[in-house]
């Protein structure tokens, strides 16, 4: 079987290695299509991964083992299963929406910028499918390097100040997890996390060891009160890097949990489950709370994300299969619909140069294709059956109501506000009488742009419409992990 995995991480790599060899302006459309052939390459060599994928096996799939560091036992060592499958898949196909949206608005380093995201691509795609401890936390460090670059170099006139706070929250973070991998290393004489599964410790050092994953992984979500640093790098972030900043770079936090948290720390995960569930609400409720508040478009969508991803957190935290397989769920439809949130914002900046609510107005009239689509991206946010929205946050209060039918009130405060605030914002940017001669002379949808949004929009309603396909890949992996974690002693 041909490596999947290393040329899901490799291939998109390379492209942006060759797009960085075109770095004149002048060359700016050989560098465009050279990224556009790299980005199409890379989502091409990750969809055997999804086709072939065997729903009924346990354990890794696409396995790749080879020598790296030996005198550590330090392996290049790849897997995925239904856990981290599709979003490789995701990572991939955002790879190619940021290239595509990116394609007439970009006009300075534009080499640079492409090949900044085709890089990042293939760092995200080795830290979802890495094996060995050290392996991810290259990957996962590695790829804080390129968005620090977009947010500091592409990003608005608070850019430097923001990619220094996105940097030092993920990296501060992160620091202590290394702390954490190698005294798991030095109990185990392995980097092989799936080792470390079966490795006894005791409660206290579970709970140790669960202070330092849970502060890496927590800030990447991000969760309440370690996320202050999302929505300054979505204002001050161009609209790729906002894109790749929600759908993809959140994940990972939330991936850490259930590839290293749960199963490594399975009785501190079990006995710390009240505390996370408190902060999930707190994300959820509160935060939605806080959107209804912005008056900037980009800032109302980082804090939708963050009331999104508090909802993930709760679904993992349940321990039940529904809750688990729902917050999975949550992940993949966030990664739609997140993207073509800021993909819409994107729009009407690119013409107005403008974020603000209050510089709209009557859209529609002059913009009814985009409104259309806006609609749509809208309506997934709030969590409108039959979007991909929907499919995810219902699974977790079905969930919840196994667990506590009061949680499951809390919980779905989410669907109530979701709706308050994404339709507050779509009511005054897009209803209305024509606001202003901006608004008057907006010109509707390019080709280009209609395009990039119908594929988003297929996506979000494919998943809300049939989720099954993505729901039978990630079950037996959750079904496993919560056998795994039911073996704890508490």
């Amino acid at each position: 079987m041909p490596p999947y995995l290393s040329l899901a991480i490799w291939v998109p790599i390379a492209a942006g290695l060759a797009v960085l060899a075109v770095s004149r302006d002048r060359d700016a459309a050989v560098a465009r299509w050279i990224a556009l052939a790299g980005a199409l390459a890379g989502f091409a060599v990750t969809l055997p991964l999804f086709l072939h994928f065997d729903i009924a096996a346990s354990g890794m799939q696409f396995v790749e083992r080879s020598e790296w560091v030996p005198r550590f036992d330090i392996w290049y060592h790849l897997g995925v299963d239904g856990i981290s499958v599709l979003f490789v898949v995701l990572n991939a196909f955002t790879t190619v929406l940021v290239v595509w949206s990116a394609w007439e608005v970009i006009q300075t380093r534009v080499a640079q910028y492409m090949a900044a995201f085709l890089i990042m691509s293939g760092l995200i795609n080795g830290a979802f499918a890495a094996l060995d401890a050290i392996l991810f936390y290259v990957f996962f460090e590695a790829m804080l390097i390129p968005m620090y670059l977009i947010i500091g170099v592409w990003g608005g006139p608070n850019r430097v100040y923001a990619a220094i706070k996105f940097f030092l929250y993920t990296l501060l973070g992160s620091l202590l997890m290394l702390v954490a991998l190698i005294y798991l290393y030095g109990a185990s004489e392995t980097f092989s996390f799936l080792d470390w599964y079966a490795l006894p410790l005791s409660l206290d050092v579970q709970l140790l060891l669960f202070a330092a994953f849970f502060l890496a992984f927590s800030v990447k979500v991000p969760m309440w009160p370690v996320h202050t640093w999302l929505p300054d790098a979505h204002v001050e972030a161009p609209t790729g890097g906002s894109v790749v900043l929600a759908a993809i770079t959140l994940k990972i936090g939330a991936y850490g949990f259930v590839r290293f948290i749960m199963p490594i720390l399975p009785d501190a995960s079990r006995y710390l489950s009240t505390f996370i569930i408190v902060l999930s609400l707190v994300a959820v409720i509160y935060i939605g709370f806080v959107a209804l508040m912005q008056a900037d478009m980009k800032k109302l969508i980082a804090y939708s994300s963050i009331s999104h991803m508090g909802f993930v957190t709760l679904g993992f935290f349940l321990f039940n299969p529904m809750g688990m397989v729902g917050g999975l769920a949550q992940m993949l439809s966030h990664g739609f619909v997140s993207a073509a949130m800021f993909l819409c914002v994107g729009v009407m900046y690119d013409r107005v140069h403008s974020r603000q609510i209050a510089d709209y107005g009557g859209v529609v009239n002059t913009m009814p294709r985009f409104a259309a689509f806006m609609m749509l991206f809208a309506m997934a946010n709030a969590g409108l059956p039959a979007t991909s929205g929907f499919v995810g946050e219902f699974m977790v209060i079905l969930g919840a109501v196994q667990v506590n039918f009061w949680l499951a009130v809390l919980a779905g405060t989410t669907l109530v506000l979701g709706a308050a605030y994404t339709l507050w914002m779509y009511k005054r940017v897009i209803f209305g009488d024509i606001a202003n001669d901006n608004v008057r002379t907006l010109k509707d949808l390019s080709a280009r742009e209609f395009w990039l949004l119908a594929t988003v929009a297929a996506a979000v309603l494919l998943m809300g419409v049939w989720p099954k396909p993505f729901i039978d890949v990630m079950n037996q992996s959750v079904i496993d992990l919560l056998a795994h974690v039911a073996k704890s002693k508490l």
